[in-house]
């Protein structure tokens, strides 16, 4: 038996355009459902706001989000967390921070650290913060 993680973003009517930003950025597929798809709206408002959605990559990256309906509570917070993406290729992880960098706030640049050749962090045009980095073998301490 397997199991796996994935990331589940919760937006107020921004699901959509951050979904097509992470696969522009990632690309892989990108499937979303509307409250309407679904037969599920209770705001008419709302019915085109996404219910399910993700991004699903064939390396591997899979994020999912969704639009918290407005009868719902739904505060973003300050940090309630990070999304973290590790791969073993410079190039690569350099590719990926190019592309979420276009109106990102830089936390941290992207450069060698003490624990990684490569380590950045950010908080992307969405609010959400991103931690990349390349994968280093573990010494020991």
């Amino acid at each position: 038996m397997a199991v796996k993680t994935a990331t589940h973003l919760n937006f107020r009517g921004d699901a959509r355009a951050a979904l097509s930003f992470y696969h522009s950025v990632f690309g892989g597929d990108q499937a979303v459902i509307t409250y309407q798809d679904a037969g599920a709206v209770q705001n008419p408002a709302e019915a085109d706001q996404v219910m399910w959605g993700q991004v699903l990559a064939a390396n591997g990256f899979h994020i999912m989000a969704y639009d918290v309906p407005s009868r719902l509570d739904w505060n973003p917070g300050e940090i309630p967390f990070f999304v973290s993406v590790r791969g073993d290729s410079a190039d690569e992880i350099a590719g990926y921070w190019e592309k979420l960098a276009v109106g990102a706030t830089l936390l941290a640049p992207l450069a060698p650290s003490g624990w990684a050749p490569l380590y950045g962090m950010l908080k992307d045009k969405f609010g959400v913060t991103w931690v990349l980095d390349v994968e280093a073998a573990y010494t020991g301490a």
